[in-house]
């Protein structure tokens, strides 16, 4: 039996309780887990938060939000009695005394025995002070039964910031007992990648430098910045996707195939490609990266006239081992772009010798294999066929598969719902080490700096509804190359 699921009542505190993410994210996400018997017998869910809610208050708070971001889940009488196991701590994130209320609490509800999942689902100005509270009190001391942590991105600003987080966090708590989440890993589309690459024989010996050209990542989102402008203009898409989900699906994709299915295994995999990505240099952040800003951010609220933070980029990277040494990987993201659109594209080497007769404006298209994450889930193949009647005409036709043909419409859960399962049952796969995060970071700071340097090229202008300024159609073309859209045939 997994430690996660013995006998001893399970506490989750949502610090933050009151937010978009509980409401959104968090709560539908347990509820269906439980509607499904997923969750331990006894388990419990305490908000914690500053506003004044009252029990009943945040239980209905909490129930116009299932109704509204999840309705497919709903039952009234699921929710009833799912409901009973929520309750409310009003307190400050600041102040030890409300944490020694809350620790009462726990004790009335799960007793000493009880294990306790503690989920910051706050701004990340309040990680260092929720933690050193639960440190102040002892909350994070596993003796009788287990404790964890679960940390929303972003773990840090830069690389000093995520070290000084980490020495912080670990202060308190094991790094076993840190669950730094990032939902991309928990799409299951994501998750995919790792089956699809080696429980498929036929690919092994074509995912390398031998046979791939090059590949892209691309995370392209249609909304705008929003009401997230205030932290958006400080951050920046660097921060606040590649430093995290781009370069996480980048490991998934390029990783050596580990040992077993076990955590560390597969995270051991994970830092040792973090480690072989060539560095970018001051004098490399032109040939490698571009930046742009859609027009109309500047107008923003929160957002200053001459903001120069990137709403979009594109940055090629080469990993530095025996399986990728000279392969190009094109990594880029964007708000305000034409199509949400989650997708990891490898194209395949052209032929090494053509010996059909083909006019001159003839030639054969590389191979192309696209992964689809989000929204068409799913893989697609192009291959060149000959075209009937003809002596040696080719064109690209395509062999395509969806989860939901297979499936149904609704077999894909909700990424929060494997994550917070996994954080329960102490299964770290899907979460990042703390050498994970630093090594990341270490990759990005460079580029951060050079582009927040007085003497850095303004960012490209724009459209929203494009897919994204045309230097970065100049970037990739620079080398021959197109950007792909493979999963919108």
């Amino acid at each position: 039996m997994p430690e996660a699921m013995n006998a001893n009542p399970t506490a989750i505190v949502i610090f933050g309780a009151s937010g978009d993410l509980t409401r959104r994210k968090l709560i539908p996400a347990l509820f269906n887990l439980y509607r499904r018997k997923r969750l331990p017998a006894d388990m419990h869910i305490i908000g914690f938060a500053r506003r004044n809610f009252t029990e009943d208050s945040f239980r209905a708070d909490l129930e116009s939000g299932l109704k509204e971001f999840a309705p497919e889940f709903y039952n009234d009488g699921d929710w009833k009695s799912f409901q009973t196991n929520i309750r409310y701590h009003t307190g400050n994130f600041d102040q030890v005394e409300d944490f020694e209320t809350l620790g009462k609490l726990l004790s009335t509800i799960v007793g000493e025995r009880g294990n306790c999942l503690y989920y910051l689902a706050t701004p990340p100005e309040f990680y260092p002070v929720i933690v050193r509270n639960l440190g102040h009190l002892k909350m994070g001391q596993e003796t009788q039964s287990w404790k964890r942590v679960v940390i929303e991105k972003p773990f840090g600003r830069d690389l000093q910031s995520a070290r000084k987080l980490n020495e912080i966090v670990h202060a308190v708590f094991s790094e076993p007992q840190v669950f730094r989440i990032d939902h991309y890993l928990g799409k299951e589309t994501a998750q995919n990648i790792i089956f699809f690459r080696f429980a498929n024989t036929f690919l092994e010996p074509v995912w390398n430098r031998n046979y791939l050209d090059h590949v892209q990542i691309t995370v392209s989102e249609t909304v705008d910045v929003g009401h997230r402008a205030g932290y958006y203009d400080k951050a920046g898409v660097l921060r606040d996707m590649f430093q995290n989900h781009l370069l996480q699906l980048l490991a998934l994709v390029a990783m050596e195939p580990p040992a077993s299915f076990d955590a560390d295994a597969i995270r051991n995999e994970k830092a040792k490609l973090f480690s072989a990505i060539r560095p970018i240099t001051n004098e490399d952040i032109r040939q490698n990266s571009v930046r742009g800003q859609y027009q109309g951010y500047r107008d923003l609220s929160k957002v200053g006239q001459d903001s120069q933070t990137a709403t979009f980029a594109a940055i090629r990277l080469f990993i530095d081992n025996w399986r990728w040494q000279g392969v190009p990987f094109f990594l880029r993201s964007g708000k305000a772009m034409t199509e949400k659109n989650s997708e990891v594209v490898l194209q395949f080497k052209r032929p090494p010798h053509v010996m059909f007769p083909m006019a001159a404006d003839q030639w054969i298209k590389p191979n192309m294999l696209a992964i689809c994450i989000q929204p068409h889930e799913g893989m697609h193949l192009r291959f060149e066929v000959k075209v009937p009647d003809s002596l040696s005409k080719t064109r690209s036709v395509h062999m395509m598969y969806h989860y939901e043909d297979d499936f149904g419409p609704s077999s894909l859960p909700d990424a929060y719902e494997r994550l917070l399962l996994d954080a329960v049952t102490g299964d770290a796969s899907l979460f990042t080490r703390s050498d994970e995060i630093e090594m990341a970071w270490r990759f990005i700071d460079p580029i951060i700096d050079a582009w927040e340097s007085p003497n850095a090229q303004p960012p490209a202008s724009y459209e929203p509804g494009s897919w994204g300024p045309p230097e970065a159609d100049e970037f990739i073309g620079r080398i021959g190359r197109d950007w792909h859209n493979g999963c919108n045939h």
